[in-house]
């Protein structure tokens, strides 16, 4: 189930990214996954950058990807984490980084 709804997310990123060049405001768009070849376009609150464990996330993308890339975050991290990652930090409405848009 968890494959499939990977899929249907990453061919929906596809081909809303064909729609339009920027993300909406107080959104940014990542690539997730641990290989370029498999990655996952997506966008997310930009207010999750700033969560301790996101933070930690992007510690260890800048080692797997290095910091110097043009386009979108890399995120590297397999996709369902990342999802489970971002419906968590939804979830938490206690927590100051939580804006109530949509994934």
């Amino acid at each position: 189930m968890k494959s499939a709804v990977k899929k249907l997310l990453c061919c929906g990123a596809k081909s809303f990214s064909q729609r339009t060049s920027l993300p909406e405001e107080g959104r940014v768009r990542v690539y997730v996954g641990n290989n370029r070849d498999t990655q996952c376009k997506l966008e997310m609150d930009a207010d999750f950058l700033t969560h301790p464990l996101f933070e930690e996330l992007l510690r260890f993308s800048e080692e797997e990807f290095g910091y110097s890339y043009d386009g979108a975050l890399r995120i590297a991290c397999e996709i369902n984490v990342f999802i489970d990652l971002i419906n968590f930090l939804k979830s938490a409405t206690h927590s100051p980084y939580i804006n109530n848009t949509s994934f």
